[in-house]
């Protein structure tokens, strides 16, 4: 086992004996596998695409096999093994498409050893599942991507970008959107890790690309999400509960939400969303749902302790599942790509035994919760964009800070909360994804009217941030990095290398990270980072509003 994808990396290096996030070395082998397979299903899907062929399930599957890889989604054995038994059949599928009958064709590419390290498995080309799914899995470790450490770097880099990316389209492809193109960068994309003729500067420019056709994606998903739900509106949200019967909905998938939501109407029972379901109250379309009764509980690392004190049933519909302790295991339950070994998984849009277990357990209390705000989309930000500027203008606010990402139980994260408190009255925050939590109910009152706090929304809400930053721009004729605006930044998984990749995209510098940097970024990856768009490590809250604010 070896993985360093997320910022909890053993050591700060690598998870080499079971992971932090709770993966077991059988379980981290078996996804090893699945992206080997997925490369291999890139390639012959991107040779097929040159001669105009294509197919919608092959393009669907990509999706969900690189979501299912994304940390802290599929942790079930079964479900993965499952996973490979179909990328295997996608891969032929793939290769007739593009003119090939069996394995092999990767053999015809001249020197393709060189570039690898001694003792590497076949090429991806040449993947097929054998007898022994674990074993295989070991030898394709991500530390064998490549012998030189910064072209490996780079490319880990553009593979966890696809991964976040993939989860991100996979909800809009829910929705019921897609984008032909999208799905031919993610084939073009992943079959270049095939191309030993590639270098450092290649694999650059595609995770650079990819973090522009993210920008597309969360275009698509932020158009499904208003288009199906109406546009975020300023929401106020109960923390405590009702008395009665309860689901509690985990995860970033809102259809599922609504299913949940329609086939619980009328029973008696009361749906709260945790996590990064939290924004969900904001849209029209989902808050009509009268027993839509609030927010229970905090960010993803919580749960362990807070699930026991949530008396009924409970779901997962996407990533951010931890080991469930045995006081709750009973009525939980996953959905579609996320999974758990002896956990009840679900799939399609029947959601009746989660009912039928709610209706069994025994009732929440009646315990009333703070109430905080959310639904400051683009649309309702920029609604009141006159009263912003003016404020600017006249000098009633001096700086805006994004302060959020991805939360995680690592020491160090205190930051954030810190920072939030230290942050000058005469300034705005705005925040997104479940990095809010640190800070999220706290009162930081308004300035003439305008909240002092602003929620973005989920992680994919980073679309939103973007084009209130854009707006904003042009209302006073200067580039976004000209504006007086700070990007104070935390990041746990591969969507938050994605989004960060989006962000470099557009050119956009002086982003503080943390906790800690990654550490698939090589040294000298990173110093193309510093050099060229000033990407500096958080240090303390005192040290770094003193650099910002001078």
């Amino acid at each position: 086992m070896y993985c360093h994808q997320c910022e909890q990396a053993a050591k700060g290096v690598a998870c080499t004996v079971t992971g932090v996030c709770g993966k077991q070395p059988e379980t981290a082998a078996l996804q090893d596998n699945l992206l080997q397979g997925l490369r291999g299903l890139a390639y012959y899907a991107n040779e097929a695409r040159k001669q105009g062929k294509k197919d919608l399930q092959i393009d669907k599957f990509m999706l969900a096999g690189l979501f299912a890889i994304v940390t802290n989604v599929d942790f079930d054995p079964k479900h993965l093994e499952e996973l490979i038994a179909r990328c295997y059949n996608m891969e032929k599928k793939a290769m007739d498409l593009a003119g090939t009958s069996c394995c092999g064709i990767g053999k015809l590419v001249s020197g393709i050893k060189e570039a690898f390290k001694p003792g590497v498995p076949a090429d991806a080309k040449d993947w097929k599942p054998t007898s022994d799914l674990i074993k295989q899995g070991e030898s394709y470790s991500i530390e064998h991507l490549h012998a030189d450490p910064d072209v490996r770097s780079a490319i880990e880099i553009l593979i966890y970008g696809l991964k976040g990316m993939a989860a991100y389209a996979h909800h809009a492809m829910i929705l019921g959107k897609t984008d032909d193109e999208v799905f031919a960068f993610f084939h073009r994309a992943l079959a270049a890790t095939c191309d030993p003729n590639l270098g450092l500067m290649d694999f650059v420019n595609l995770a650079m690309e990819c973090g522009k056709v993210n920008l597309t994606v969360m275009g698509m998903l932020n158009e499904a999400n208003i288009g199906h739900y109406g546009k975020p509106e300023p929401t106020m949200v109960n923390t405590g509960t009702r008395k009665g019967k309860g689901i509690l909905v985990s995860g970033h998938d809102l259809k599922m939400l609504e299913e949940v939501l329609k086939q619980s109407e009328g029973k008696g029972i009361n749906v709260y969303t945790h996590g990064e379901m939290l924004p969900a109250h904001g849209y029209p379309g989902l808050k009509k749902y009268k027993h839509l009764a609030g927010n229970f509980g905090g960010a993803w690392q919580d749960q362990a302790k807070e699930f026991p004190e949530f008396s009924g049933a409970i779901i997962f519909n996407t990533n951010c599942i931890q080991r469930p302790a045995d006081s709750y295991k009973d009525r939980l339950f996953t959905w579609d790509c996320v999974a758990w070994p002896g956990v009840r998984h679900l799939e399609g849009w029947d959601f009746s035994e989660v009912i039928d277990k709610a209706l069994a357990c025994p009732d929440l209390p009646e315990a009333p919760g703070k109430e905080i705000m959310v639904g400051f989309g683009h649309d309702a930000v920029l609604g009141v964009a006159d009263k912003v500027i003016e404020a600017v203008k006249a000098g009633a606010v001096k700086h805006f800070f994004l302060i959020g990402g991805c939360d995680g139980a690592k020491p160090g994260r205190n930051y954030y909360t810190e920072f939030a408190e230290k942050v000058p009255k005469d300034c705005v925050i705005l925040t997104l994804a479940c990095g809010k939590y640190r800070f999220n109910k706290l009162d930081f009152g308004d300035i003439g009217g305008i909240p002092r706090l602003l929620d973005v929304g989920q992680c994919n809400d980073a679309y939103s941030a973007i084009q209130i930053a854009i707006a904003l721009a042009g209302a006073f004729e200067c580039g976004v990095n000209d504006l007086p605006l700070s990007l104070i930044l935390s990041w746990y998984e591969q969507k938050a290398v994605v989004i960060l990749l989006t962000l470099l995209h557009l050119g956009i510098k002086n982003i503080k990270l943390g906790p800690t940097l990654p550490a698939f970024v090589s040294p000298n990856v990173l110093n193309y980072l510093v050099e060229n768009f000033n990407i500096a490590p958080i240090s303390t809250p005192d040290a770094d509003l003193k650099e910002i604010l001078g």
